[in-house]
């Protein structure tokens, strides 16, 4: 089945879209199964209408024999918020957003006291909210083995946009069936 020059070049900006990454000339070709020349000529063409286009957020780009979709980079300030906003977001599960909330409602908590609430062993998740930030030791437990204390950081306040701790929703929890707010 032959196709014609439009719906080559609308595979080919799906296909760079959804990979993200350079694609050869060659790669290109032997997935719409055509001759490079018919690759490169549409790629070409779309080349010449990326540059043409200036209310476009995409180029076009060629790197030797492969090509890439790429952001304009006067728009870089703006992808680069947004991967700030989104990576933390993106990045907490359902049990490191249960665990960050457990260390901001029972804080200063020890890894166990988390483990013993959550009922699970949360080692990794605690030293993933580490990395990201969100939570810091704060200090050591004067008992046998010293554990380590934990607290939520400024970056958890501000990710989740409180100015203090006192912000946090009130939980309430019952308590020989009387409900107290935490």
């Amino acid at each position: 089945m032959r196709m014609n020059k439009e719906k080559i070049k609308s595979i080919i900006e799906s296909l760079l879209f959804a990979w993200g990454e350079p694609l050869s000339l060659s790669e290109i070709s032997n997935i719409l199964n055509i001759k490079n020349t018919e690759t490169i000529q549409a790629l070409t063409e779309m080349l010449e209408e990326y540059s043409k286009d200036e209310q476009r957020g995409i180029i076009l780009q060629q790197f030797g024999d492969t090509f890439q979709l790429t952001t304009k980079k006067e728009n870089f300030d703006y992808i680069q918020r947004l991967m700030q906003e989104a990576t933390i977001n993106r990045s907490l599960s359902n049990a490191s957003l249960e665990t960050l909330s457990i260390v901001a409602y029972k804080q200063p908590v020890t890894r166990v006291e988390i483990d013993i609430i959550r009922g699970v062993k949360s080692s990794h998740i605690v030293k993933n909210l580490l990395e990201k930030g969100l939570i810091k030791e704060v200090g050591k437990l004067d008992k046998p083995g010293k554990p380590t204390l934990y607290g939520t950081t400024p970056e958890f306040l501000k990710h989740f946009g409180l100015r203090t701790l006192e912000e946090l929703p009130k939980i309430e929890i019952e308590e020989d069936e009387d409900k107290k707010a935490i």
